[in-house]
């Protein structure tokens, strides 16, 4: 049986979830994602739920993929057909979170980097500590960014940021980010969940079935071309896969060493 890398705590109507792996990276394994995604899926039509908090730990929420993870290794083995189901895992996490009822709200100390960021835009509200980052290396790891997070981020803070954050990959502060409009409050270091939780008292004080019709209402108008643009996430990393960038992106992450991209 895998061990469980997400709690979670149910006072009134707000749920907390904690993801913690028990080390600094947090790191996003497959069995990670599928864990969220099973979680999320628990508060999806959820009638007495008003508002999830989700964080990660005292650390970092996230440092990323889990580029070690035996089971994405083997993901790198499998002919087309097979990786295409494989690499649904991520936008489906997010996707879940996304569609949840009730107001999300993510509480982010240290780092949020790749995947940690798409699954922090794919929530209604984000709570950043201080000395807490933002950072989308994917380019620079000679990926795509992908889970549908594209979409997601240019809602959020415009084009031209969207471009500064996902394809310059700028690391993104939490003064930065509250100003571009990626981050909602900033909180001391070590009490962004406490921060959190205050959106959460006044979402859970409210009529629950107006606030998820509203919250339902404002996500169609501001993602309505979100899924018609998205999909294609998917089938570029799975061709980037295949690229020789894409080998040199992750073996110089992995060996500590500057990348020599080449366009192949």
């Amino acid at each position: 049986m895998a061990k469980s890398f997400v709690t979670v705590e149910t006072t009134g109507r707000i749920a907390t979830v904690r993801f913690d792996r028990g080390d600094k990276a947090n790191a996003l394994s497959v069995e990670a994602l599928h864990q969220l995604t099973d979680t999320a899926r628990r508060f999806y039509a959820c009638p007495d739920i008003s508002a999830v908090i989700l964080a990660g730990n005292a650390c970092n929420f996230s440092l990323g993929a889990d580029l070690k993870d035996p089971a994405r290794a083997s993901q790198q083995h499998q002919g087309l057909a097979a990786r295409r189901i494989a690499l649904r895992a991520g936008p489906e996490m997010c996707e879940a979170w996304e569609k949840i009822d009730a107001i999300t709200i993510m509480a982010i100390e240290g780092w949020c980097v790749g995947g940690g960021a798409a699954l922090a835009v794919s929530c209604d509200l984000r709570v950043m500590a201080k000395s807490a980052r933002m950072y989308v290396p994917e380019v620079a790891r000679g990926m795509n960014m992908s889970w549908g997070s594209i979409p997601r981020i240019s809602a959020l803070v415009g084009p031209a940021r969207a471009k500064r954050i996902a394809a310059l990959c700028e690391k993104i502060d939490a003064d930065t980010a509250l100003n571009w409009g990626l981050a909602d409050a900033i909180a001391e270091d070590g009490h962004a969940l406490a921060r959190a939780l205050e959106f959460a008292n006044a979402a859970a004080a409210l009529p629950p079935t107006a606030l998820k019709m509203v919250k339902r209402d404002v996500n169609i108008a501001a993602l309505a071309l979100s899924q018609a643009t998205a999909h294609r996430d998917l089938e570029a990393f799975a061709l980037m896969q295949q690229s020789d960038d894409y080998s040199e992106g992750v073996a110089s992450f992995l060996e500590g060493r500057n990348p020599k991209f080449t366009g192949d």
